[in-house]
């Protein structure tokens, strides 16, 4: 919670937190004892369930027992709080509406935690629509993290080190990016890059070659842009045509250039806890996993997915220590695959506190498959024809709709890992260019 009022939270979460003990480290009826302990961090939020423009409970840390899986709003709650509480230090905003004995969240909110600011976004309802709210708030849902937000987040850093490296008389950190053949959707991705780059201060060049290109020119054309000093970071966009071999490309990338971390020497040293360009699909899920505050030590987690790409490198992030060189998650972790049998996932996904669905098999994680209050991170991207339209749209690996209800946070499909990925992309190329300074 950073340095937030010490005398605000409490109140906070009195307001929101059935059952919550008092802080142990703070006297609530003792204000100016309180003020004196502002840099203190009294409690830290565990999750928060949201139903549409409701939240129906906050846990903190000092609560002697587990909350009731589906609580409710009493009206001696809301009858002993204000009809308004604002926290200026972490824009919390609530209100308690005399049409019910709840309370609604005003907008926007920002929840910050140590290294997380999660952001929801409510709107007006008429009174209908706020019964129907009050009617509907004992169902349980998940927060819906927004990976554009935290890209958001992440963007401003990036351009803070982009500006700073231009400051210092650095050269600006530049993108090579080499295109193969004309795929529509190699073209978007490649377009989303570029675009980034240059909305970040990173400057970009594609060089396009048809599918037809061999591998011996694709190789050549590589090692040209590993020796051009101009170039910080570089990356072949895959898949590639099938007379080529990917790996061999990924491994003709210079390491220190290589971005998308898929050199062997990366994912090298990426097993071996070290340092390295950490494949940005991983680092997205790390970084979200993060910022959203969910806690992973000693936690099981469960990676639907072993290719060696996403899913292999996100197990390793998750499982390592968090004292080594490149620190780990802590958890307990167990990778399925497209040939775990079903009765089987479902055994493991059911012990899950988190799951990462990478497998790019639609709906593969159901409601029925997850416990309550696990983290979902959905990374598969597969494209359906919507029955309505007729038209192709994305969908992840989670049948988001249903395990929502269930969840206790999850990304959505698009507007979850997609953002964050690309973001973790340009963090990559700071990163080659600031290494490239110290050699």
């Amino acid at each position: 919670m950073g340095s937030i009022s010490t005398v605000r939270v409490v109140y906070f979460l009195q307001l929101c937190c059935r059952g919550c003990a008092p802080c142990p480290s703070v006297s609530t009826t003792d204000k100016e004892s309180a003020e004196t302990k502002q840099s203190a961090v009294p409690y830290k939020l565990q999750y928060i369930q949201c139903v549409q423009i409701s939240p129906s409970f906050i846990s903190c840390i000092h609560c002697p027992a587990p909350p009731p899986p589906y609580p409710t709003r009493g009206r001696a709650h809301a009858r002993r709080t204000p009809s308004t509480l604002l926290d200026t230090h972490t824009n919390m905003a609530a209100s308690v509406s005399p049409l019910r004995s709840s309370f609604r969240i005003c907008s926007p909110l920002t929840l910050h935690h140590r290294c997380c600011r999660a952001k929801l976004r409510t709107h007006r309802k008429c009174e209908s629509q706020r019964r129907h709210v009050h009617q509907s708030a004992t169902r349980h849902a998940a927060v819906v993290i927004s990976g554009t937000e935290l890209a958001r987040q992440l963007h401003r850093e990036i351009q803070r080190d982009v500006e700073e490296l231009v400051a210092q008389g650095n050269m600006r950190p530049h993108l090579g990016v080499v295109l193969v053949g004309d795929d529509p959707a190699s073209r978007t991705y490649v377009k989303n890059k570029t675009r980034a780059a240059s909305i970040l201060g990173i400057s970009s060049d594609t060089v396009v070659r048809p599918s037809s290109v061999s591998q011996e020119e694709l190789l050549e054309l590589i090692d040209k842009m590993n020796r051009d000093w101009r170039v910080s970071g570089l990356l072949v966009q895959l898949p590639l045509p099938e007379h080529i071999n990917e790996r061999a490309v990924c491994n003709a990338i210079a390491p220190e250039k290589d971005v998308d971390g898929f050199h062997i020497v990366n994912i090298g040293k990426l097993c071996l806890d070290q340092r390295s360009m950490v494949p940005a699909t991983p680092a997205a899920v790390w970084e979200i996993i993060k910022r959203a505050g969910i806690e992973t030590v000693g936690k099981n987690v469960l990676v639907a997915g072993r290719s060696k790409n996403v899913g292999m490198p996100i197990a390793m992030l998750l499982h390592t220590d968090r004292n080594h060189e490149r620190p780990g998650g802590d958890a307990t972790v167990t990778i399925a695959h497209r040939c775990t049998p079903r009765e089987r996932l479902k055994e493991l996904t059911s012990l899950a506190d988190i799951i990462i669905a990478a497998a790019g098999v639609p709906k593969l994680i159901t409601a029925d498959m997850i416990k309550e209050g696990a983290a979902v991170i959905d990374v598969g991207i597969n494209r359906i024809q919507d029955p309505n339209t007729g038209k192709l749209r994305l969908i992840g690996d989670v049948d988001f709709e249903g395990v929502k209800e269930k969840a206790g946070f999850i990304t959505p499909v698009p507007g979850g890992v997609g953002p964050m990925t690309v973001a973790m992309l340009m963090k990559n190329t700071v990163t080659a260019a600031r290494n490239a300074l110290m050699h």
